[in-house]
């Protein structure tokens, strides 16, 4: 997008993209994570497995995922693109044990490729 000092201009483009924002979050299914270690990390854990069958983004019905963090910063998604993340990380080997004692296996994502 070309620079514009209009602030005319620019409070239309803005407008645009909050109303994109506000129907997608009131008719889109969106699967919301809080992960408190991301913002020390710079990662977020999505998980996939857990207690011996597929979990996580490998069986949710929503359209988009949030991940909230502890500082409150907020990440969204289109689900189609993180599964995509999750599997390049999965390939890579970028896997971890996690969630209620272990029991789950889940991908970390670095925060910033979430936005890539």
């Amino acid at each position: 997008m070309e620079f514009n000092s209009d602030f005319r201009y620019d409070l239309k483009v803005g407008q645009v993209a909050e109303k994109k924002l506000a129907e997608m979050l009131q008719s889109q299914k969106i699967e919301v994570k809080r992960d408190f270690k991301a913002s020390r990390t710079g990662r977020v854990f999505v998980e996939f497995f857990s207690r011996g069958k597929p979990s996580g983004i490998h069986t949710t019905e929503a359209d988009y995922w949030a991940f909230m963090t502890s500082d409150e910063s907020v990440v969204i998604l289109p689900t189609r693109r993180l599964k995509e993340i999750v599997e390049e990380a999965i390939e890579k080997g970028e896997v971890k044990r996690g969630g209620d004692n272990n029991t789950s296996k889940g991908a970390l994502i670095r925060i910033e490729r979430l936005v890539t």
